[in-house]
């Protein structure tokens, strides 16, 4: 089996990254949130940070890459070779924000298939990467996925990880395993399944009904129960101790690196919308966590439901 950490801007960055791989089941790879290709590329400090191989020692790291043009892909893909020494790289066809997709990217790019086809004509041409795609299955019918995986099965794609949602889903009705079996009987590639791993039981359910799949990449639910996959490949119980030290380990390596407490606050209580619900009668203190205007009434808020309340 192997488990993959999804990418999820403004989440799994490389100080959470770092902190999951510390004190839960590691990754076999983890994905960073999405680099935008432009023209000229010049990685930004934030993105120096990100893909520095300081940053990430001892875990496998692939750099995801949002963009539709070629050029701007290969160049960012060449920047990630040549100076941070990375051999892989993922491209974004699934992110299903507004912003995104209006300007025809990420999971907004599957709506246009011959345009697809040309973009990858583009850089499995001349890229001298890995290439990974994470792909959603179209962005409005089911019969999408049809045109999709002709595409798909037409070039040398590493792995294709498959999150088998259409766009206008957003992250709402339920994953389509069907599209997802439909795949593992039209394609030879290696497939990853991605989508709804929330407990023990949706893994478990997924994967026999997923029979043959053995690639599994997880988002929201690592992030509302960093436990999970300690649970479900060590059968390791939650442990209040242990997710108290995790958040101080973000917590202290959030205030290194962010200037202010406003821009800290905001990453913890981002964490927080997840986390929150995994603790009993957790309302009131997550109430006082996302109200808090300072790191001492926030840490107090923290320090309130760890003591108070139990996992669930």
């Amino acid at each position: 089996m192997k488990d993959y950490m999804a990418p999820m801007e403004g989440v799994t960055n490389y100080i959470y990254r770092n902190a999951y791989h510390q004190f839960y089941h590691p990754m076999d790879k983890y994905f960073t949130p999405f680099i935008s290709a432009k023209p000229n590329k010049r990685f930004s400090d934030k993105e120096i940070r990100e893909v520095s191989p300081e940053n990430n020692k001892g875990m496998y790291v692939v750099p995801q890459i949002l963009t539709n043009n070629g050029d701007d892909f290969l160049e960012t893909a060449r920047i990630l070779k040549e100076d941070f020494g990375y051999k892989e790289v993922n491209l974004n066809l699934g992110c299903p924000s507004g912003t995104v997709t209006a300007k025809g990217k990420g999971a907004g790019f599957l709506g246009e298939p011959e345009k697809l086809k040309s973009f990858f004509d583009r850089i499995f041409s001349k890229c001298e990467m890995e290439i990974s795609v994470k792909t959603r299955i179209g962005t409005d019918y089911e019969e999408d996925w049809e045109e999709l995986l002709k595409i798909y099965k037409s070039f040398p794609i590493k792995e294709l990880i498959i999150h088998p949602r259409l766009l206008k889903d957003y992250y709402g009705n339920i994953p389509r395993l069907e599209a997802f079996i439909k795949a593992q009987k039209e394609l030879s590639i290696p497939l990853c399944y991605n989508g709804d791993l929330f407990t023990k039981e949706d893994y478990e359910q997924t994967s026999c009904a997923l029979s043959g799949t053995d690639t599994f990449m997880f988002g929201r639910g690592i992030i509302k129960k960093p436990w999970l996959l300690s649970l479900i490949r060590d059968g390791e119980k939650p442990d209040k101790k242990k997710l108290r030290e995790f958040h101080d380990s973000l917590y202290s390596e959030y205030q290194k690196i962010l200037s202010g407490e406003r821009n800290v606050l905001f990453r913890m209580k981002e964490l927080w919308s997840y986390m929150a619900p995994s603790f009993t009668n957790y309302e009131k203190y997550a109430k006082k966590i996302k109200k808090a205007q300072n790191l001492r009434s926030y840490y107090e808020a923290v320090e309130m439901l760890f003591s108070s309340q139990e996992l669930i």
